[in-house]
């Protein structure tokens, strides 16, 4: 019992010294940079140029309306940003086979290449390629839940998506 009891009282130790740290930092009102989940827009409006029935495009609106003051501007016109899409792909690649020549693994990916423009045209920001990827694991045996997992893998590379644009536009420089 006694051999115990060191290892015991340091790791008390090291719990007590944790919790007066995280204390301590969280009276003086200490948070880390962008955990708050809050993005400053440098705009007020922005016209999104997605169509009407995209998942991306719906996920991007509710998050800057959720964000900021932003306002979605139903037309071009009148907003003080434009974010173009210039292409929107998502691909699904045989990754590695068995020793049998059956599929084992599937690589996915989904890519955007975007712009902003200003009211005026002026560029923003260029030509930007996001391109995200993941690994599925593949079971002819568990069909029907391997299409459900690589649905849910195609919704969290849009909401990883959805996150960099909003980091992206935060970024930019208001003219």
């Amino acid at each position: 019992m006694r051999a115990h009891f060191p290892s015991f009282a340091r790791a008390c130790a090291a719990l007590l010294l944790t919790t007066t740290l995280a204390t301590t930092l969280t009276a003086c009102g200490f948070h880390l940079r962008g955990s708050d989940g809050a993005y400053n827009m440098p705009f007020s409006s922005i016209y999104l140029a997605f169509p009407d029935t995209s998942p991306l495009g719906n996920e991007l609106k509710r998050n800057l309306r959720a964000g900021d003051k932003v306002v979605i501007a139903p037309k071009p016109e009148g907003a003080q940003a434009r974010f173009e899409v210039l292409s929107e792909a998502r691909n699904k690649a045989i990754l590695s086979l068995n020793n049998l020549g059956r599929v084992r693994e599937y690589l996915l990916s989904y890519t955007l290449v975007f712009q902003v423009r200003d009211a005026t045209g002026n560029l923003l920001l260029g030509p930007t390629e996001i391109t995200l990827r993941r690994n599925l694991a593949f079971s002819e045996e568990a069909l029907l839940a391997k299409e459900g997992e690589e649905a849910l893998l195609y919704r969290d590379m849009q909401s990883d998506l959805v996150q960099q644009i909003m980091r992206r536009l935060a970024a930019l420089k208001a003219q």
